[in-house]
């Protein structure tokens, strides 16, 4: 591993541990060059997933994708940028551990739904009327009808 300071190779290891939900390592190391220690996170490279959109074409996967729209929904929600992270963070390992290479964007909306019903009920019901593409008051109505039976 180079050193960000000074550039040099050699650098050695001092601590290694998990990091929040054991998917990657923190490493902390040494310059044995410059005497600087930094940081490094070891993240398990996964295979490409492709995303089937609703019209059957397929692009890679994207997590910004996500995250612009829990943001959307937790817009003046008092939600932390952690706590989103975290939800970004589960809804993506659910969806690598239950697909190969390709996924529905069906399925990923329905994943996020789901962690965002969890989360807060105002944010989950701003991400599905966008994303089930409510076309009036009463199928708005009928989903806040729902939330609040499963709520109760």
């Amino acid at each position: 591993m180079k050193c960000p300071f000074c550039l040099e190779d050699n650098t050695r290891v001092l601590d290694s541990r998990p990091v929040d939900d054991n998917t990657a390592i923190r490493r902390r190391r040494l310059c044995d060059s410059c005497g600087k220690r930094f940081t490094t996170y070891e993240k398990v490279e996964t295979l490409p997933l492709v995303v089937i959109k609703k019209d059957q074409t397929r692009q890679q996967y994207d997590r910004s994708k996500i995250e612009a729209g829990v943001m959307r929904a937790c817009y003046k929600r008092p939600i932390s940028a952690e706590v989103i992270n975290k939800l970004v963070d589960s809804v993506e390992n659910e969806i690598f551990r239950m697909s190969d290479r390709e996924v529905s964007s069906t399925t990923i909306g329905n994943v996020l739904m789901d962690h965002l019903k969890k989360l807060d009920g105002v944010a989950y019901v701003r991400f599905a009327s966008v994303y089930r593409e409510f076309k009036d008051v009463n199928t708005l109505m009928e989903e806040l009808k729902d939330l609040m039976e499963k709520t109760s």
